[in-house]
């Protein structure tokens, strides 16, 4: 791969995370509420709030707090939190590990289901089976994620007993295999309820990529060596259609973490997404701007690397 394309791309991050972060912060600071009224209450002393504000720095103009905070990120600090008044990164760390295993799984899930039943749909068009897929992907993706959520949990949880109803594991099974088989059992159903969507995504762009690429001159010089439609399908034209796939992926990981978000407080998952709204509720100003750095940072590295990926696959992305 050329090198000077890899860098150039690299590059781009720094001056795009440095605007999300500057607009992050003027977001999150220039919204209503005051995380020391959150903190001490309403009905405090006068003085005790104008502690508290001295204390966490937020009797500083604005664009002092700005360049402070910028200064803090570029030597990896990201601050104490108001709320848990310890190192912002340390509690978002413990956060860390049970969303990557959602969103992972969810992905996961998608990817493998997705291609297959996009394959199945352009391998004979405008028929049962392609309607029917294609009326089931358009299905979930208008569904909003907290109604199938609440609908699997009331179907499949309450009512026919199949899964966990919340948390990521049980209060009796503490260790071993049993508890690894615990936590996939809390796992399945809001990685599916998290993945539908995205199935739906990748299902249609499969679907329409390999009808695309279905009648091009080298899907029929393969048949006419003598390939089956299903064999050229699969050696010839989804190769070439898992182009635009890569991209959507590192594309819509940012829908999925913010998907992640709404299933962990349904599923009471113990990951970023509820912090977030913990955050949120208590204006725990640290903890918001390091979920949002993080979350912004993940999906900016994503579309880097389907980019160089794409790229890796596709010669001609290189040399424009």
């Amino acid at each position: 791969m050329n090198a000077r394309f890899v860098v150039g791309r690299i590059l781009q991050v720094i001056p795009t995370m440095t605007v999300i972060l500057v607009i992050a912060f003027l977001l999150v600071h220039l919204a209503p509420g005051d995380p020391v009224l959150a903190l001490a209450g309403e009905h405090g002393d006068a003085g005790y709030y104008a502690f508290m504000r001295q204390r966490f720095g937020l009797d500083r103009p604005l664009p002092q707090q700005l360049m402070t905070y910028l200064a803090r990120v570029v030597s990896g600090e990201l601050g104490f939190s108001y709320v848990y008044g310890r190192g912002t990164l340390s509690v978002i760390m413990e956060r860390v590990p049970a969303t990557l295993l959602l969103s992972g799984t969810a992905l996961a899930i998608s990817v493998l289901v997705a291609i297959p039943l996009g394959a199945l749909a352009a391998a004979k068009p405008h028929r049962a089976r392609d309607v029917g897929i294609s009326a089931v992907a358009l299905g979930l993706y208008s569904t909003p994620a907290f109604w199938v959520g609440q609908v699997a949990i009331l179907g499949l949880s309450l009512e026919l007993g199949l899964f966990p109803v919340q948390g990521m594991t049980s209060a009796a099974v503490a260790h071993g295999w049993s508890h690894a088989w615990d936590v996939m059992r809390h796992l399945a159903l809001p990685a599916m309820v998290l993945a539908a969507q995205e199935i739906a995504v990748l299902v249609r762009v499969t679907r329409s990529t390999l009808l695309d690429e279905l009648p091009r001159d080298h899907i029929r010089t393969a048949r006419a060596k003598g390939l089956s439609h299903g064999q050229a399908l699969v050696r010839h034209a989804l190769p070439r259609a898992l182009l635009p796939v890569v991209t959507i992926v590192g594309a819509r990981i940012g829908h999925l973490i913010a998907g992640a978000a709404v299933v962990e407080i349904i599923f009471g998952w113990p990951g970023m997404g509820r912090l977030l709204f913990a955050s949120l509720q208590s204006r725990d100003t640290p903890i918001l701007l390091g979920l949002f750095l993080l979350v912004s940072l993940t999906v900016v590295l994503a579309n880097l690397l389907s980019d160089l990926v794409h790229a890796a696959l596709d010669p001609r992305i290189r040399l424009r």
